[in-house]
Order: structure tokens, then sequence, then C-alpha cells
């Protein structure tokens, strides 16, 4: 069996490293390719050499763009690899626009897509990562959900006979890396200067196009991370500071201390060292469940609702509107204290998914 993985943003990296893992204890041949969606070394390098994932078989280095640019970029650099590789099984992860530019390449060439992480839903139509999920999902042939929350979905839409129940195999990199930094197979993380990492910290993250892009949102959001009680590690998205110069913004304020995107194991070790975290980042929401830290989400919903469900996860769209006594409260509050289940999985979702695609019977409905 042939599987090409195409991915091309970090957390697509964090969630290829198991799989490609699994891949190298079988004989299948298992092609790598990197669009070059974030192509910032601190957001794509570090991950290839931090996880052990192999190199890259093809680089497109498409770089960044609009929306329609990037998706374009990919799509036409993407259908000569394809054709020339002629695979069994194309293998697409989450949300980007590496995603959907993956699957729609993949199907309209006639080649089986497997969709990993399908079902996710927001139901914020404002969102480009709900768009790119339904529409993988309804053009892909093996859907592979990462909880039962998202089989639901699935069936809500009509996709049941193409959906398996996978696991999440985020659990499977984050519990690994995390027993590595416990048992200090890791260096410290490179926290921002003025972060005592034996007191308590805050450690966050901001990104998404709803809290950056609006001058007046992002200066009310870097406010109110500002006026918290405890200092703020704030881990820069080139987005972030992108836009925060752009509109005239001061990141490092405060409590707010700045500081650059870290390479995985470092990202855990910095939220096993810090006493909470806020973010509108999907994957490190759910890294923090997996390392029991509580997270407050800096959106008014969230795909990984079990987050939420347990308590270890808060969803505050205006932090700035709730007053700082209350704000601060939030960010600070206490752990739960009830067990949350593994919603998630036991860790070896990674191998569920090249059995799950060893054994698939649904062929291409494409073919």
């Amino acid at each position: 069996m042939k599987v090409i993985s195409i991915v091309g943003a970090r957390p697509q990296l964090v969630k290829l490293a198991p799989i490609a893992a699994a891949f190298a204890g079988t004989e299948h041949e298992h092609v790598i390719v990197h669009t070059g969606q974030h192509y910032d070394a601190d957001l794509s390098d570090v991950f290839f050499e931090g996880l052990g994932i192999p190199d890259p078989d093809v680089h497109l280095g498409v770089g960044s763009g609009s929306h329609g640019t990037q998706t374009g970029a990919v799509l036409t650099a993407l259908d000569p690899v394809l054709e020339r590789e002629k695979p069994d099984w194309v293998l697409v992860y989450g949300d980007t626009n590496s995603t959907i530019a993956g699957a729609l390449s993949a199907v309209k060439m006639h080649l089986p897509v497997a969709h990993l992480e399908a079902g996710l839903r927001s139901f914020n139509r404002r969102m480009p990562e709900e768009h790119n999920r339904v529409l993988t999902d309804h053009c892909a042939d093996l859907l592979l959900a990462p909880t039962e929350e998202a089989m639901r979905h699935l069936g809500d839409e009509g996709l049941t006979e193409r959906a398996v129940l996978a696991g999440d195999v985020m659990v499977d990199i984050c519990l690994k890396i995390r027993d590595a930094v416990l048992a200090g197979e890791h260096a410290a993380p490179a926290l921002p200067e003025g972060i005592d990492p034996g007191r308590p910290f805050l450690l966050a993250t901001l990104h998404r196009p709803d809290n950056t892009d609006d001058p007046e949102r992002l200066a009310a959001i870097v406010g109110a991370l500002a006026s918290l009680p405890v200092p703020v590690a704030l881990l820069a998205h080139p987005r972030l500071v992108a836009r925060a110069a752009e509109h005239g913004i001061t990141l490092e304020q405060g409590a707010i201390k700045v500081g650059r995107p870290l390479p995985y194991a470092g990202l855990v070790a910095a939220v096993l060292a810090s006493s909470g975290v806020v973010t509108d980042s999907g994957g490190l929401q759910k890294e923090a469940f997996l390392l029991e830290r509580v997270t407050t989400t800096i959106r008014p919903e969230t795909e990984w609702v079990e987050t939420v469900a347990t308590g270890w996860n808060t969803l505050v769209p205006d932090p700035h509107l709730m007053g700082s006594e209350a704000w601060a409260a939030t960010v600070t509050r206490a752990a739960p204290t009830a067990d949350p289940g593994t919603p998630y999985g036991d860790g070896k979702a990674a191998q569920n998914v090249v059995r799950i695609m060893e054994e698939w019977k649904g062929g291409s409905q494409h073919a």
C-alpha cells in the first residue's frame, strides 16, 4: 500500500509524527508531501527535527498568501505530484488550506482520500477552518473520526458509511512527549525573558483572524491579558506579531512577556510548567486537557467540546467585557477534581489509522 500524507502547518506536523512512526513499522510506502503553508522555521522545521519525522519527500514551498491564493497554489503544485506517485491513498490532516487542496486534487484524479480528524465541527461559519473540514469530509472516501462526538456529526450529515472511530493521534504524541519531558529527556523550554518557571504563570497563544484582524478587538484582548495578576508567557505566532505591528499595538505590556513559538517538546514542557493556558488554538486546548492544565479559550465555541464538558476548558469570547476580577478569577481557577476519562482515546490511534486503511473495503467512491 502506498500512502501520501499531505501536511503544511504546525498542528498537522504534530499529527504526522505518530502516523509516520506507525507506517515505519510496516512494509507500506509512506510518502510525505509538505506544502510549505507554514514556512516559518519555528512552525515547521523544528517539528521535523524534534519529533523524529522523516524529511519530506516533496516540498511544495507554497508560503503565505490569501486563502484563495494559498489553496490555489497548493492545488497547482500537487496535481503533478499525485499524477506521478499514483498512491493507493491520499491522507489529509485537520482543517487547513493544505487539507482541502489535497483532498480536491486527489478526488479529481479519482484517488481515494482519507481524512484524519474528520467530523469536528465548531458550527461557526466565519472560521475558514470550518469550511475546510466540512468540504473535506464530504469529498473524502474514508473519515477517520477522533471522538464519538465527531462520529455523531458525520452521522447527522449522512456520512456514517464512510466514518470510522479511530481515536485522536494527538494523544499518541502528546503523552509520549509528556513522559519524555517528565523523565528529563528534554531541555527546559525557552520561556520569554521575565517568566520564572518556578513561580505561577499562564501560557498564552493568539492567532485566529477573528481575534487578530480587527485592531480594536486585538487591542482589547491584549489589554485583558496585560491586566492579569500573574505573568503571561505569550508565545507570539508570526500572524500575531504581524497584525500587532500593522495595528500599532505593543504586545509586551503589563503582565505579558513575549516569546517565540516553541518546538513541540518545549511547548509540552511549558504547559506542564504553567499554572494554566489561555489560547484560541484548537490544538493547544486539547494538549492542555491531556496535560491536566486548566484552559481559557478566547472563542465563542470549540470543536473540542469534551474539554469544556469536563470543566478543564472555559470559553470566554470577550475577556475585556467580563470585568477584571471575573476575568482573573476565570483564568486562575482551580483544576477540576473529577476524572475526565479518555474521550480522545488510549494513545494508539496511529496504529488504528494504519489498520483501518489496510482493511477498508469501501474503495474510492470516485473510481
